[in-house]
């Protein structure tokens, strides 16, 4: 497997001539020299910070064990990354040994650590992906003895504890989640950056990893989405692109993995998931706000895809800006210096809405580059995925600057962790960020979706002047016999979403729609108010209901959101019917745009 193994370091990642390409691309482009600078100014401020410490914490933070039952060590080991990569790459862009020695500091305390928590393997993984390039990038300024150390702690706490979770069968390894990525990325540049000097050991896991790996590749077909969200494909493909082109500098080829179906075109999901507002279509556990995608650079320039760039371009502003911790840190600016793209050529014109089969996810827009432009999202699959929810037929709509309809994203994992642990919750479903009570779509007899269901877009159509999708959501609902969903962009205008219910016996239907808007109701129409623009919500269907208010809290310790409620209609104990709401945005002052669509069937849009 090694034959063909460049001899040396460093070989990981980045060789001398990207390095060269990166100090031309300074030299000319404004945009990477401020890049250059913010980066130069991040490692000066670590030669002042102390070393990481060993420290387990409650996932998600907590260090109070009647929170959490689930400890890690991932904030140190992704510390321990952005670090090394901050320093090791500003050291060999300008020679100062100061950052040299400094990541060397860094990565003799982690080899230190009793282990690296092979309990919670990301722990792992990331941190054999820090040693692994630290290893290779500083190669030649470590003396023998930080060598030595170094190599023996990628092999024991890294690569061997990988070999030891392939052979129990860990989930990572058998799953297409983003633990596959990250983990197998992880020991597969731990292996490479040691593979000269640790041969068998090196070969096991990198041949492990590239078995493993396909698993996760499969999942971006058929056209580039993701089960698990924007955020987890934006963790899971980073660490794929880290893997794929280390392969590429150390063995000079990837094994054929970039050319999987779907991987390609999956900068497309990202694009199109993201709305007017730098604001994600954020179903699952996802944040709101997008941040940077510094892969996306990558993929740009593998797949001559320049509109690619042009989309990471716009985050470089805030890439640093992260409330949470997953990578949008100062070190994903190593990765967007190394993959930097100024341009790349002309863009195709991209069509304004997208459909993302398998996940069952499709967007549409009024415009592109215009931050009032309304925008989309729409979402069918399966809620029972990794870092799903039951929110089989929710929907964001963003307009004239605001969120209007929201998703709530994630509940914090050691509250998720402490609520099932203690047994205030049997399922997860019954945390209310994670169930169909928090997420615009219909609530049935008081119940939550059925986690298995699989549900399909059964038409999707795109025109210059109207745009829909349907869903089939008949699975999610015990006791239908059918429950379509259909939401369409009228005019580039107006949004409609028109629901047909079909049961077996009468039950409550419970229509609903999340908004941090202020609310005012009038009958069978309601206005939202944010700033100075307005969205018209009116019921076109049926007769004889009007539109109610609630309250979206949860109980004690659940994350609160007291600025957001919910616009709600209901049909009491119902075999059947047809809802229609129609959605107008206009500004204060404004005649309401548009004209209330007469109601066809599902069956008949066209």
């Amino acid at each position: 497997m090694f034959e063909k193994l460049r001899s040396g370091h460093p070989r990981l990642l980045a060789l001398e001539e990207d390095l060269e390409r990166v100090r031309t691309l300074v030299g000319e482009d404004g945009r990477a020299r401020a890049l250059r600078d913010r980066l130069h100014a991040a490692a000066l401020r670590l030669l002042d910070e102390p070393v990481i410490e060993f420290k387990l914490v409650g996932r998600g933070g907590y260090a109070d064990r009647s929170l959490d039952k689930v400890w890690v060590l991932l904030p140190v080991s992704r510390l321990c990354l952005e670090r090394i990569y901050t320093l090791a790459l500003v050291y060999r862009l300008e020679g100062d040994e100061r950052f040299a020695r400094r990541a060397a500091d860094e990565m003799l305390a982690a080899a230190a650590f009793p282990d690296w928590n092979p309990a919670h393997f990301l722990d792992t993984a990331e941190m054999t992906h820090a040693l692994g390039i630290g290893y290779d990038w500083l190669y030649h300024c470590l003396d023998g003895e930080t060598r030595s150390t170094v190599r023996r702690a990628i092999a024991a706490k890294g690569l061997a504890a990988g070999v030891a979770a392939y052979r129990e069968e860990h989930h990572f390894a058998t799953r297409g989640t983003n633990w596959n990525q990250v983990c197998n990325g992880g020991l597969g540049i731990g292996a490479l950056a040691v593979a000269d000097e640790e041969p068998e050991l090196a070969e096991q896991v990198l041949a492990r990893a590239l078995a493993s790996i396909r698993r996760a590749m499969e999942t971006y077909a058929p056209d580039g989405g993701w089960d698990e969200g924007i955020l987890y494909w934006h963790y899971g493909t980073r660490y794929l692109v880290y893997f794929l082109q280390s392969l590429e500098t150390a063995l000079g080829e990837d094994f054929g993995l970039a050319g999987l179906p779907g991987f390609d075109r999956s900068g497309d999901f990202r694009i199109h998931t993201v709305g007017p507002l730098g604001k994600t279509f954020n179903y699952g556990d996802g944040y709101e706000e997008a941040g940077g995608a510094p892969e996306m650079f990558w993929l740009a320039r593998r797949f001559h895809k320049p509109h690619y760039a042009r989309h990471q371009l716009r985050w470089l502003d805030d890439q640093h800006l992260d409330p949470k911790g997953l990578p949008r840190n100062e070190g994903a600016l190593a990765q967007d210096l190394l993959w930097f793209e100024a341009n790349g050529g002309e863009a195709p014109e991209l069509p304004l809405d997208a459909l993302f089969r398998k996940v069952e996810v499709a967007c549409f827009r009024s415009g592109w580059d215009d931050g009032n432009a309304i925008f989309v999202g729409f979402k069918g699959g399966e809620g029972g995925v990794s870092h799903g929810h039951m929110d089989l037929g929710s929907f964001v709509l963003d307009a004239l600057g605001w969120r209007w309809a929201l998703d709530l994203g994630m509940e914090e994992y050691e509250i998720r962790d402490f609520l099932l642990h203690s047994g205030r919750v049997k399922e997860r479903w019954e945390i209310y960020r994670l169930g169909t009570r928090s997420h615009n779509t219909l609530v049935i007899g008081n119940a939550f979706q059925n986690p298995t269901a699989r549900t399909t877009i059964l038409r999707f159509a795109s025109t210059p002047g109207d745009a829909f999708a349907i869903a089939d959501l008949t699975e999610a609902y015990q006791g239908a016999r059918r429950v379509w969903r259909g939401i369409a962009l009228l005019q580039r205008r107006q949004v409609l979403v028109q629901d047909e219910v079909h049961l077996d016996a009468c039950a409550d239907v419970h229509w609903g729609m999340l908004t941090e808007a202020e609310i005012e109701t009038a009958g069978r129409e309601a206005t939202l108010v944010q700033g100075d623009a307005r969205l018209q919500a009116r019921i076109v269907e049926p007769d004889g209901v009007f539109f109610e208010v609630e309250g979206c809290d949860a109980p004690e310790p659940q994350k609160q959101q007291p600025g957001v409620r919910k616009l709600a209609l209901r049909l009491d104990q119902v075999k059947g019917g047809r809802i229609a709401v129609l959605l107008t945005p206009y500004r204060e002052g404004e005649v309401v745009p548009g004209t209330v669509p007469e109601v066809a069937p599902l069956m008949l849009w066209r």
